[in-house]
């Protein structure tokens, strides 16, 4: 069986990573995951926390959107030497950084070891001053986004409770347990009916994933169907700003809360940049 909550404690005297990272992924697209990303990132940074949240598809990135903002560059100007990290950084509500159209990350697997370096030079300064980096990755399982997984200290995994979310999700787990994923592993039901719905489509899922796979999945937690979130979206402002009030935005702060406090039972080791160039190459 899965778990309803999660206490994975660090191993006495290891050293921490400068900054946790999220991953935030999905098995298919129109699961939600890049609003949850959002309104995640914010009730985080709301609480205080140093967080950057970086849109890594590279294709279709629509954080932009979401966030209501403009960023006229991105990652391949730095890695091309054009501009600094602090360049595609965009400022937003509570102090959350965000790193807009992802586009050129794809260049990863080609950058020659003079714009590794650089890269990494520029990348690691953001995260010696963030205390959460959140990766919002494509939808499906392409090398990009399973590197961004494979690199990151804990992946947030994004169901809804139709079948085929499920078995989309179940297949992005199959593949992080298959190439040894040892970070945490946990499963937010968005689009829920009820508890009970949720509850069983995230049970269903570590059922299986138990059986087959032998891990655990951990529960982040579940969102209801809300018409503040659509009426948000459509607005282009995450619902944790829009209705702040609303039973959505305490969701939202409920997955924050115990998402923040999901430590690794393993730190990775190095930084995450270096990991993720490493990952692609």
């Amino acid at each position: 069986m899965g778990h309803y909550a999660v206490n994975l404690e660090q191993p006495a005297g290891s050293r921490q990573p400068s900054s946790r990272v999220l991953a935030i992924t999905s098995g298919k697209g129109g699961v939600g995951k890049t609003n949850i990303a959002a309104n995640l990132a914010l009730c985080l940074a709301s609480s205080r926390k140093r967080v950057l949240l970086l849109d890594a598809d590279i294709s279709l990135g629509n954080l932009d959107l979401v966030m209501n903002i403009r960023s006229r560059y991105n990652i391949s100007h730095v890695i091309d030497g054009q501009k600094r990290i602090e360049d595609i950084i965009q400022t937003g509500p509570e102090g959350l950084r965000i790193i807009c159209g992802a586009s050129g990350l794809d260049r990863l697997a080609d950058i020659d070891e003079h714009e590794q370096h650089r890269l990494l030079r520029h990348l690691a300064v953001l995260q010696d001053d963030t205390d959460i980096i959140l990766i919002d990755t494509a939808a499906g399982i392409s090398g990009s986004v399973v590197s961004f997984c494979l690199a990151a200290d804990h992946v947030l995994v994004v169901t809804t409770p139709d079948p085929t979310a499920m078995t989309d999700a179940y297949g992005m787990i199959k593949v992080l347990v298959r190439k040894q994923y040892e970070g945490p592993i946990s499963v937010v039901v968005n689009m829920a009916r009820d508890t009970a719905d949720g509850k069983s489509t995230y049970q269903r899922l570590a059922d299986v994933t138990k059986r087959f796979l032998q891990t655990d999945l951990y529960y982040a937690g579940m969102l209801f169907k809300d018409e503040h979130l659509c009426t948000a979206v459509r607005a282009r402002k995450p619902v944790v700003l829009a209705y702040p009030r609303s039973q959505i935005s305490s969701a939202f702060a409920a997955l924050a809360a115990r998402v923040g406090g999901i430590e690794c039972s393993k730190p990775a080791q190095g930084s995450f940049f270096r990991r993720v160039v490493g990952w692609f190459r």
